[in-house]
């Protein structure tokens, strides 16, 4: 098995993430190339007192930017775009993860 730190990259402490901690659901950043049992070990590798119920991943797609070209000098502008990222929603049957108390 991979090492959990590796496969969940940080937790996701949005409003609508930390309103979903009533219902005992997480959300995290996790690795690209992380499956859902992968994650599931995770989280209950680093949280020892969370036992996960289901696991829901969704592929986030990066965002189109505009890149350089202020001001009278426009010949440098440029398109780019925001990285592409995995997230996942972990469902608790018992527990809590401590990164989310207190919010």
């Amino acid at each position: 098995m991979r090492d959990p730190r590796n496969i969940i990259i940080r937790p996701l402490l949005t409003e609508k993430s930390v309103a979903m901690t009533s219902q005992r659901k997480y959300a995290f950043e996790v690795a690209l190339d992380a499956n859902k049992v992968e994650i599931r070990q995770a989280v209950e590798a680093l949280f020892p007192e969370a036992q996960v119920a289901k696991v829901n991943t969704m592929r986030v797609e990066g965002k189109r930017r505009r890149l350089g070209g202020y001001g009278r000098r426009r010949t440098g502008r440029a398109e780019g775009s925001t990285s592409v990222w995995k997230k996942a929603i972990v469902t608790l049957r018992a527990g809590t993860i401590p990164a989310f108390e207190g919010l």
